[in-house]
């Protein structure tokens, strides 16, 4: 894992901290899930810098373009702002910075950003970007086109070819496909790290204490696409990690209200409620049922508790503690 010897930088839009990136290498992507395909341009740009003798950074959007232009359609988001922003600090970025994707900047032309953002804002030494991200008014701004203007204003452009694995492809599409199916082990391949939540633990209905498992439940995004059901799953609260099994769904056998992620931690006696945790998704284990008895649920979840430590016993060390990224 990384050490964090030298400071993340955020920069929101023209906030005073942009002075402390101007002229890196500048790596521009949305960056959902900062997965394999992601990490080829960010490497890309450290790399650069290196060279360069200059800072690199990524240059991101928040919120998610789509959400500007769709607001009415639910998108399933591999990364909120935070978390995309702590994986980017375990990549060795010197730090990023983050445009608010708003009606201005979306009104903006390819040239302008260039011109006025590129360059008169953050003085960028290079650029990186993915040859599919296109920037700018209707999206004008190509890799082609930045190229172009690298080389009449005066600073370099690497256009990332496509990252595949083998030959499947990498894309965030792709991975956020893999997790409405529940295919967390492939969706972990993709991006390179264990898919994971980080929320904040909230009281419940106290069912799983009644049952011999107490949970700590966590409300995600409504607009969480994972597969409901049953998962092995690491937890990191704080930096000590454990692991446990999870529930994600609507509860059957109870009230088939809205979805819930109830976690039970193996080795673990203490109150959560209140505490913010990482819970990374290792193996599914089977989908929600509703079962004839209460003793017949009692069963399954010791059944689940014994497979989900087999999981996570065979996952090894293959996933990190994710807690120990910068928070």
């Amino acid at each position: 894992m990384p050490s964090f010897t030298k400071p993340f930088i955020v920069a929101r839009d023209t906030d005073a901290a942009i002075e402390r990136l101007r002229g890196a290498v500048v790596a521009i992507g949305n960056f959902d899930g900062v997965h394999r395909g992601h990490r080829v341009v960010i490497d890309t740009a450290i790399r650069r810098a290196g060279e360069f003798g200059c800072t690199a950074a990524a240059l991101t959007l928040e919120p998610h373009p789509r959400t500007f232009f769709k607001p009415d359609e639910k998108l399933f988001r591999l990364t909120d702002e935070n978390a995309k922003l702590r994986l980017m600090a375990a990549t060795g970025l010197d730090g990023a910075v983050v445009l608010t994707f708003n009606a201005a900047l979306a009104a903006t032309s390819a040239e302008d950003f260039v011109s006025e953002i590129l360059v008169k804002r953050l003085g960028v030494r290079g650029v990186v970007l993915g040859y599919d991200f296109h920037f700018g008014r209707k999206r004008a701004g190509s890799p082609e086109f930045l190229t172009g203007e690298g080389a009449r204003l005066g600073f370099s452009v690497d256009v990332v070819p496509e990252f595949r694995d083998g030959g499947a492809q990498v894309s965030s599409g792709v991975i956020r496909a893999a997790l409405t199916e529940g295919k967390v082990k492939d969706a972990a391949v993709l991006l390179g790290h264990p898919w994971f939540v980080t929320g904040e633990v909230v009281h419940g209905e106290k069912r799983g204490r009644e049952l011999g498992f107490p949970t700590a439940n966590i409300a995600l995004d409504p607009a969480c696409g994972l597969r409901h059901g049953i998962y092995a799953v690491r937890v990191a609260h704080g930096e000590a990690l454990y692991g446990g099994v999870a529930s994600f769904g609507r509860r059957p056998m109870f009230d088939n209200g809205p979805p819930l992620l109830e976690v039970f931690l193996f080795d673990f006696a203490g109150d959560l409620y209140g505490a913010t945790l990482d819970v990374a998704f290792i193996a599914w284990l089977r989908p929600e049922l509703k079962l004839p008895s209460i003793d017949a649920l009692k069963r399954q979840m010791n059944e689940d508790s014994r497979r989900a430590q087999e999981e996570l016993m065979q996952a090894g060390d293959a996933f990190p503690p994710l807690g120990l990224l910068q928070k």
